[in-house]
């Protein structure tokens, strides 16, 4: 990762320096110097750079293709109200406040709380780059022509500036007008990205047909769905849309289920207007039987990521979860339950150390039902410690402790229902790795 970080810094250095030299001492932009001195180079090297920068800029978020930037005492008219009459300058404050709205709702309290201001402002991506693309089209930058060069050499006529346009003397020096630049740093990234438009709303219209909605506790519920050609991989995600709920919002959600099952699944916790909405469309809020077909209709986009199949590889492996972030595993361990039943004997992986860390005691509930399950299975085969896992504890009460001390001597975990106990606090890692070092050597 530093190596790219690295690369990204260095062609941004090299880009800086070639265009502020490019402007700042060839002959043709010398008048334009004499005009705004350092400005001139100060303004177009960063320009450069900017340029660069939205190219790239479209590029992460084509997740298909990723799995396949006042007035003058001397002038009666105000600077800023000059601005506004030219292309360059009404663009530039359109883009700088696309960009200014889209940067201040993706601080972290607007996005957990205010998901909906997120998601639509960033949408003014779409201004923006049309008002890139077009901003350099009035051409205000403007230099000496090649034409003019011939006949006027900015080093000698500069001296006898008075002496322009008579007999004898230089000629009247003629610019022009850069041509834009943008375009073509952005036409290629905004092409693939239009493609990649086009591959979402063919997904979205594939029909997605909810099976079953499992109701856990503390408000999670379980969406288990089938789609036609959907193919996916364990610690995948994907992007779920329901109309019923907002016709534009598409969410992320890690799916749940393993690709050995013939369906897939997703957890949902509702902490939010979208997922309350969820919520109550697939009629969880009335707690009853609900028909398949008053189901809400889904759209499913993906699966994305990276497929997490090098747990498979090796004979002994770590996982570590913290809080929500845990979902990745259930379908890694519902994955390794599956190829551990079919043929264990071919099954690489001898050893699963899991790690999870939570702030309260909710969290636990949908996945402890998992591991309750995993635990009982492996039991029953006599391979009890093919899964080890360490689940802590990180925020508590001294109500909580007292009641944890006066069941602590109680065969399932007070928490949990698991016979592994709950640790409370962190793990010492520097510890954790020695002793499963010791215990696999080599």
């Amino acid at each position: 990762a530093w190596f790219w970080i690295l690369v990204w810094l260095g062609l941004n250095i090299f880009l800086f320096w070639w265009f502020y030299l490019a402007y700042d001492l060839p002959q043709n932009f010398f008048y334009t110097r004499v005009l705004l001195g350092r400005a001139l180079a100060l303004a177009r090297a960063p320009a450069a750079c900017l340029n660069f920068n939205c190219m790239l800029i479209l590029l992460p978020v084509c997740r298909n293709l990723l799995s396949f930037l006042r007035g003058s005492s001397a002038n009666p008219v105000g600077g800023l109200y000059v601005a506004f009459t030219y292309l360059a300058g009404l663009t530039g404050v359109i883009i700088t406040l696309a960009l200014i709205l889209i940067i201040t709702s993706s601080t972290k309290i607007i996005r957990r709380s205010y998901f909906e201001v997120f998601w639509y402002t960033h949408h003014l991506f779409v201004i923006f780059f049309i008002g890139l693309v077009i901003h350099g089209a009035g051409r205000i930058v403007r230099g000496q022509t090649a034409m003019s060069l011939a006949e006027h050499i900015p080093e000698v006529c500069s001296k006898n500036f008075t002496e322009w346009g008579k007999k004898g003397a230089c000629p009247v020096p003629q610019f022009a007008g850069n041509p834009p630049m943008t375009w073509k740093w952005v036409v290629g990234p905004m092409f693939l990205y239009l493609c990649e438009r086009l591959v979402r709303f063919w997904r979205s219209q594939q029909k997605v047909v909810i099976t079953k909605v499992v109701i856990h506790p503390f408000k999670t519920i379980e969406l288990q769905m089938m789609k036609k050609g959907f193919k996916m991989e364990v610690g995948q995600y994907i992007f779920v849309k329901c109309p019923a709920v907002s016709k534009l919002e598409w969410h992320p959600f890690t799916l749940t289920s393993a690709p050995e099952e013939d369906y897939f699944s997703i957890h949902v916790r509702i902490v939010g207007d979208w997922t309350e909405g969820l919520f109550n469309a697939c009629g969880c809020d009335k707690q009853e039987f609900q028909e398949a077909w008053k189901l809400p209709k889904i759209a499913v986009d993906g699966p994305f990521g990276t497929a997490s199949e090098d747990v498979f590889s090796y004979e002994t492996v770590m996982l570590v979860g913290a809080g929500i972030g845990v979902t990745p595993f259930a379908s890694v361990l519902k994955s390794v339950w599956y190829k551990y039943c079919h043929d264990a004997t071919n099954l690489k992986l001898k050893k699963i150390y899991f790690y999870w860390l939570c702030r309260d005691t909710h969290a636990f509930e949908w996945f402890a039902d998992l591991l309750q399950s995993l635990e009982t299975q492996m039991q029953e085969r006599n391979n009890a410690e093919f899964l080890s896992y360490n689940i802590y504890l990180t925020g508590w009460d001294e109500t909580q402790a007292t009641h944890f001390v006066m069941h602590h001597e109680e065969e399932k975990d007070v928490i949990t229902g698991l016979k592994q106990k709950t640790l409370y606090g962190r793990p010492n890692w520097e510890n954790e790795f020695k002793t499963i070092a010791r215990q696999h050597p080599g």
